[in-house]
């Protein structure tokens, strides 16, 4: 069971493009030597949406290659297309993840019946464990807790990742879904308090950048510890924020370069990097966050 503070990593890119795999290992011993309890590798942060299929399983093996059993790797496995879900599921299967990530087909705004349908067919294609996402900002549609107690039934679905923000939504999970349905929050600005109320951990962008600072509060909210971790938690509250100024992942990597992580702050067209109008904001949240940069 993996628990406590995860990072949804994100996929470094030379300057034509391609997948920078130096800088991806680097960023793969680095979350190792920092504490994080696991990897989300090409989840949406990722890029997902711009890699084809096989260049997709290809990062995601490379990960688990790199990692090397040090730490657990997620792979991300969601589509708008089930086929193609099933297709990242299969290929994935082989390269050693031992668990996947699959958001809510986007835009094509399923029902109920859909999800149902979608999540229980890529469930289906593998037994390795699989993990609901949730996030409805970015796909249009909001998978509610009851549809998620529907797929409770299907014996390698094992949690979700719930990133609507709701804090409501923490015990209704527990409650339709049961003491061993995993809940990962979503949302890095309540991740806090999502665990504090039952949650089992938070899958997250900022622990990209802040990633002890970031282990240590989920530790602490885990162990009950509410002070503890509003004290860890206080000075990344504003970096929290920020991060959203532009769609993820474009904040996140361009701070990432600023620290020395990754070679640069590329990321993959329709995205384009962080305006400038941004820098200084971001700039002076990583310095409140005790963020060292170049």
């Amino acid at each position: 069971m993996i628990t406590g503070s995860i990072v949804a990593l994100i996929t470094p890119m030379n300057c034509d493009g391609t997948v920078d795999f130096a800088s991806l290992e680097q960023l793969v011993e680095y979350h190792i030597a920092q504490g994080t309890d696991a990897i989300v590798a090409i989840g949406t942060t990722g890029e997902s949406a711009t890699l084809p299929a096989a260049e997709h399983i290809e990062v995601v093996a490379q990960v688990v290659k790199f990692a090397a059993g040090r730490i657990p790797i997620i792979g991300g496995n969601g589509a708008n297309s089930t086929a193609e879900a099933i297709e990242l599921t299969q290929g994935q299967a082989k390269v050693g993840v031992v668990a996947m990530l699959g958001v809510t087909p986007y835009y094509n705004k399923p029902s109920p019946k859909g999800l149902i349908a979608h999540f229980k067919a890529v469930a289906a294609s593998t037994d390795i464990p699989q993990i609901l996402y949730n996030v409805p900002g970015r796909t249009a549609v909001d998978m509610l807790p009851e549809t998620v107690a529907e797929l409770v039934s299907v014996p390698n679905i094992i949690g979700i990742k719930e990133a609507t923000g709701d804090l409501s939504r923490v015990a209704r999970l527990r409650e339709l879904c049961g003491p061993d349905f995993l809940l990962y929050s979503g949302d890095d600005d309540t991740g806090r308090e999502f665990i504090e109320l039952g949650g089992n951990g938070i899958i997250s962008v900022a622990n990209n950048i802040v990633p002890k600072q970031f282990k240590d509060m989920c530790d602490a909210a885990l162990a009950g510890d509410s002070q503890k971790a509003k004290i860890i938690e206080s000075p990344m509250k504003g970096l929290f924020s920020v991060l959203f100024c532009e769609a993820n992942p474009i904040p996140v990597k361009w701070a990432a370069h600023r620290m020395g992580l990754i070679t640069n702050g590329k990321i993959r067209l329709p995205l384009t990097e962080l305006s400038d109008e941004y820098h200084g904001l971001l700039l002076e949240e990583m310095k409140n966050a005790r963020i060292e940069v170049n």
